[in-house]
């Protein structure tokens, strides 16, 4: 019983830091590609792509968290 509790609640404690780890990561991630654009406007293609991509592999770690929680709700 106790650990269904803390199954629980370790579910979606673990579910917000992940987002909250994704959010400051693209927050970061666009920062500092804004900045190097604002520096270089000619490379602004090649900053973009980059950031795009690395984007998409800091969401991707979102939702295999996301996907993890899901499977944990199951055992509920």
């Amino acid at each position: 019983m106790l650990e269904m509790n803390l199954l629980g609640l370790g579910i979606p404690l673990g579910l917000g830091l992940a987002a909250i780890g994704s959010g400051i990561g693209l927050g970061n991630a666009v920062n500092g590609a804004m900045q190097a654009m604002g520096r270089q406007p000619e490379a602004a293609g090649k900053i973009q792509t980059a950031m795009v991509i690395g984007a998409a592999f800091i969401e991707a770690l979102t939702i295999y968290a996301l996907i993890i929680a899901f499977q944990g709700l199951g055992k509920l």
